[in-house]
């Protein structure tokens, strides 16, 4: 697989992931909602790495760390959006955990944070 594949391909599954997240919000999943939107944009600071570095993306979910490598800068708002979205996808994964984000998960706050999402989907979209 060329760069240029593998780029594409983390596009393509962000979208994927990003849509997957919309229709689960549509389903009132809301907890399985966010970890959609985790991985939305994982996915799309992945293809960055690739992209800004010519190197292959950490294995690693954290999101700061992610658009460290990616050698993205990122303002404190920012910062504390990732940090905040990557507790989605730790407490989604770990059943001992996940009750504390089905309980957070409120339809609200999905909405609001698919919104928050949305928008930080779309500035890291427009890097590529």
């Amino acid at each position: 697989m060329t760069a240029q594949d593998l780029i594409a391909h983390w596009q393509t599954t962000a979208q994927d992931a990003f849509d997957t997240a919309e229709v689960l919000l549509r389903s009132k999943r809301y907890d399985h909602a966010l970890f959609f939107c985790h991985l939305a944009i994982e996915k799309l600071l992945k293809g960055l790495v690739v992209k800004k570095t010519n190197t292959h993306p950490l294995p690693i979910h954290a999101l700061v760390k992610l658009a460290t490598q990616a050698d993205i800068a990122l303002d404190q708002q920012q910062r504390r959006k990732l940090e905040e979205i990557t507790k989605w996808n730790i407490q989604a994964r770990y059943d001992s955990i996940k009750r504390e984000l089905y309980h957070k998960a409120t339809r609200e706050f999905t909405i609001q944070w698919m919104a928050t999402v949305n928008d930080l989907f779309v500035w890291l979209t427009n890097q590529y």
